[in-house]
């Protein structure tokens, strides 16, 4: 088997080589940009992984012998999956792993905002008197809150199941759950986004990124959002459409803080919220957390991730099996 691996996976493959088996043998293609790719190296390959690099008609076209296209991300809004499916070649994602590290991730931005642990630990560096007394309410109660999550799926129940314990509300809006859903996992099911926006206190989105769902972080969505209430994202960055209306909304206290772990552009280019958040604002200060797109990575998932996605390859053309198929 000759199996093409697009980019940041680099040599050696020995999770891969695992997965696969001796027999399988590597191609690294190096490249984000598939016009980067060689069609004459493109046209030996039996499988393909792929992590950032966008594959369309031209790629697809150059697979002549490959069986099988598998990303090893959940994501696969760069994937034209219609010029595959038109090529005969089924394409896979690997959506089951980095679940617990994306809700863990989430779970600590919820907590360090609301119980305002960022906020204290840089407003006690300056503290010329005193020391107990320098409180910052309004700090409600955690019990007291509803926790609003937008996409119920794998990492959403996660992270509701991790944040139960503290006895929040739990809320959840999710069309493409079935009836009961709700029954199952324990939480209140909003039958509307709007609904959800105005009952929670904290809304954490946990949606793929899809034409449904593009942009949805806008300022509608903000100003639906109850005043003073926090907003966490760490699902993908192209949920959000504009980081200024962000912005705009913490100026204004409308937003009492936000998490994000994925932006629009990474890495982030110049903006009102990137340029107070790199300038340390006091305005903002202890409101605002930005991580480098890694709520997925630990040891652990690094390891899961690889292996799966190649597992899947092996599946299919050992045994004839497609695990997360996804169809156009």
């Amino acid at each position: 088997m000759r199996i093409g691996i697009t980019d940041y996976v680099t040599p050696p493959f020995d999770i891969e080589q695992e997965a696969l088996g001796e027999a399988a043998d590597f191609v690294f293609l190096n490249s984000e940009n598939e016009a980067d790719f060689d069609p004459d190296v493109l046209g030996t390959l039996d499988a393909l992984l792929v992590w950032h690099a966008a594959i369309g008609p031209k790629t697809a076209q150059a697979l002549r012998r490959c069986r099988i296209v598998v990303r090893y991300g959940v994501g696969y809004d760069a994937i034209d999956v219609a010029a595959l499916t038109a090529a005969g070649i089924p394409f896979c994602n690997t959506p089951d792993y980095g679940t617990e590290e994306v809700a863990d991730t989430a779970a600590g931005m919820i907590l360090a905002l609301q119980r305002k642990i960022l906020s204290y630990d840089l407003a006690c560096r300056s503290f010329v008197s005193g020391w107990q007394e320098h409180v910052q309410p309004p700090l409600p109660r955690l019990s007291r809150l509803t926790l609003g999550v937008v996409g119920v799926g794998r990492t959403g129940t996660a992270l509701m199941q991790r944040m139960r314990p503290f006895g929040l509300r739990l809320m959840g809006y999710d069309p493409h759950q079935p009836s009961g859903h709700e029954k199952a996992v324990g939480y209140h099911r909003a039958r509307s986004l709007g609904e959800l926006l105005a009952e929670a206190d904290i809304v954490s989105v946990h949606c793929p990124l899809s034409p449904e769902t593009k942009g949805i972080i806008d300022a509608e969505f903000l100003a639906r959002m109850k005043p003073g209430s926090i907003l966490i994202n760490t699902a993908r960055g192209g949920l959000i459409q504009s980081l200024d209306a962000i912005h705009d909304a913490l100026e204004s206290g409308h937003l009492l803080g936000t998490g994000l772990d994925v932006l629009p552009e990474e890495p982030p280019t110049p903006g009102l919220l990137i340029d107070a958040w790199l300038a340390n604002d006091p305005r903002f200060a202890g409101r605002v957390i930005i991580n480098p797109h890694t709520a997925y990575f630990s040891d652990h998932a690094w390891r899961e991730m690889r292996y799966k996605a190649a597992e899947t390859v092996q599946m299919f053309l050992g045994e004839g099996t497609l695990r997360n198929h996804i169809v156009c």
